[in-house]
This record gives C-alpha cells, sequence and structure tokens, in this order.
C-alpha cells in the first residue's frame, strides 16, 4: 500500500537523500524547504516523478492547504540549519523552525494522527563529559554561547514532543544524528569533511581549528537513512543515537583526504572556536538492539564517494 509522506527540510542534504529513499520504496512523498540553506539541485532528479511534490514553504508560517488538505502517515521534520556557518548566520530563524515551525508540524501530525519523526543531533550533548555518548547522557551544553542557537533549538525541540507525546499522544519519534556526511552536502557549507575535501582538491591550506586532537564519528549519510527509516517503521519513542561509533581525531580525517585526494595541501592550524566540543562518539546500543541497525560504511569508502562527489560539483562551477 503506497503511504504518503511529507519531509521537510526536504531539499537539504540529509532530506534530499531521504526523499530518494522513500520514492525508492513506493512511497508518494511531499518536500517542503523554504531553501535558506537546501538547494534545489538536490531535488531536481525528482521535479517530474508524479510521486513527488515539492512546496517552497517556510514552516514557521501557516500551515497551507496543500498540505492541510492531504493525509500523511508519517511527517520527517529534518527543518532547520545544520552546520555552524548556517546557524550563527541564521541565528534567530534556527530557534524559530526549532520552537514555531515545528508546533505547526507537531499539529498537522496530530491532525493526520501521522507517526512524527523529529531530527535531533549529538549537540545536545555538548562539549560531553561521559564518552561515549549514551541516550541516557542528560548532556554539558552552554545556552548563552555562539553554538547555543541551534544546541538549545534541539534541546528544546526534545522537549516539546516529550510534552506532547505525554499530553497530546503524539506518535512521535526522535533520532540524534553524528556527523553525517555524503553525496549531497553543500561543499562550502562550512562541515569539516567536505571543508577538507574541496581545500586538498583545490590546493588550498587544511584549517584545522585547534591542535586536531578533537574527535568526531562520521556516519555515511546511507547508513543514516537506513536508520531513519526503520526507526520510523518502529515503535520506538526514543531518543535514540544513530552514528558510526568508529572515532577519529580531526588529524586522522585531515590525513585520510590528503591521501585519498593525493593533494599536497598543506595543514593550517587556526584557534578553537567557542564550545567547539573535544569528543563525539555514540553509543549505538539501543539502535542495535531495537532496531537491528548499525552503520555499514566505513569512513575510507564513505569519503572516496564523497570526494568523487565534490570533484564533479567542483567542475561544475
Amino acid at each position: 500500500m503506497t503511504k504518503c509522506v511529507l519531509i521537510t527540510g526536504g531539499a537539504g542534504f540529509l532530506g534530499s537523500n531521504l526523499c530518494k529513499r522513500y520514492l525508492d520504496m513506493d512511497n508518494t512523498v511531499y518536500c517542503v524547504d523554504n531553501l535558506s540553506t537546501g538547494r534545489i539541485q538536490n531535488i531536481e532528479k525528482h521535479l517530474q516523478d508524479s510521486n513527488f511534490y515539492f512546496l517552497n514553504y517556510d514552516i514557521c508560517n501557516e500551515v497551507p492547504e496543500l498540505l492541510t488538505e492531504r493525509h500523511f502517515d508519517a511527517i520527517l521534520n529534518l527543518a532547520s540549519p545544520a552546520s555552524p556557518p548556517q546557524y550563527q548566520r541564521l541565528a534567530i530563524e534556527t530557534l524559530d523552525v526549532g520552537s514555531e515551525g515545528l508546533k505547526n508540524m507537531i499539529n498537522l501530525a496530530l491532525q493526520n494522527k501521522a507517526r512524527f519523526f523529529q531530527a535531533s543531533t549529538s549537540e545536545v550533548y555538548g562539549d560531553p563529559e561521559v564518552h561515549p555518548q549514551t541516550e541516557t547522557y542528560k548532556g554539558s551544553v552552554n545556552c548563552y554561547g555562539p553554538r547555543s542557537m541551534y544546541d538549545e533549538s534541539k534541546r528544546f525541540a526534545e522537549a516539546m514532543i516529550y510534552t506532547y507525546k505525554n499530553t497530546k499522544g503524539l506518535n512521535s519519534v526522535i533520532a540524534r544524528f553524528f556527523n553525517t556526511y555524503g553525496p549531497g552536502m553543500d561543499i562550502h557549507d562550512g562541515r569539516v569533511v567536505t571543508n577538507f575535501i574541496y581545500q586538498a582538491l583545490t590546493g588550498e591550506p587544511i584549517t584545522i581549528y585547534g591542535d586536531g586532537t578533537q574527535t568526531r564519528s562520521f556516519c555515511y549519510v546511507d547508513d543514516l537513512t537506513e536508520g531513519i527509516v526503520r526507526l520510523v517503521k518502529s515503535d520506538e519513542e526514543g531518543p535514540i543515537n544513530l552514528g558510526n561509533p568508529s572515532e577519529f581525531t580531526v588529524n586522522e580525517l585531515a590525513e585520510l583526504v590528503l591521501e585519498l585526494t593525493q593533494s599536497s595541501s598543506k595543514i593550517n592550524n587556526l584557534p578553537l572556536p567557542g564550545d567547539d566540543p573535544m569528543q563525539r562518539k555514540p553509543d549505538i546500543s539501543l539502535a542495535l538492539k531495537k532496531l537491528g541497525w548499525q552503520p555499514k560504511v566505513e569512513l575510507k569508502e564513505g569519503l572516496i564517494q564523497t570526494i568523487d562527489y565534490v570533484k564533479k560539483q567542483i567542475k561544475q562551477r
């Protein structure tokens, strides 16, 4: 039976990959995005698909009739700037979409009795004092700082969903993502993987903030979309970590990118930005137990695919 799915932030990196995944599963997909950070080129290939509908719409505004008149089986809310340069440039908008925008989509889900999925983030753990991070860890977040608009919007979103679930019966689930990468990323969005690849391919210095000993865990986008699909199908409520538990220093990432691109770019160390976490690694025991999910794509394999994508993007500019 064909289902109808609404994906907000659907023209973004992860959102567009999810649009493709749900179309491949023979769903009707409504993609909503105000294009503040999303890009039409991410969904161009779907625009002629009779099962795909795109609406240039800011979810902070009143919900249009095109959406209220259609029944949705699931609503996946990914609407939010995701990289530090984006959410710092759109600071107020980031807070708005995590509050007013979220509330609009929750109400739409309640009207439809739809399954509601919320994209949260490992940033709710802040600069963690527990390693690896489990879902029960409450975090160490600065609510008054240069990353607070994103971190706190996601923490507030989780609190709102918890409240609506317990007071209104919202059928909801939350996933916390850890450093997703892969084809479809905006190569200038400021995230570390695309930064390093672009700099290596163009011969620019590789910019490392701090001494590069801080760690990250990188999850390839195909692995993440698989986890999301399983989570939406499940009866779980979350929050559940979705990420790759393999941990790398930023220096190790830079070395691997230089090796794979055969670049002669030099390393350029700059001061570490405020509130930048020193460690980030998910405990995915819950996802493995509840969903049978774990990542399959190793970092080297995923980087090769991402490097090929960035090369094509550079040629088109």
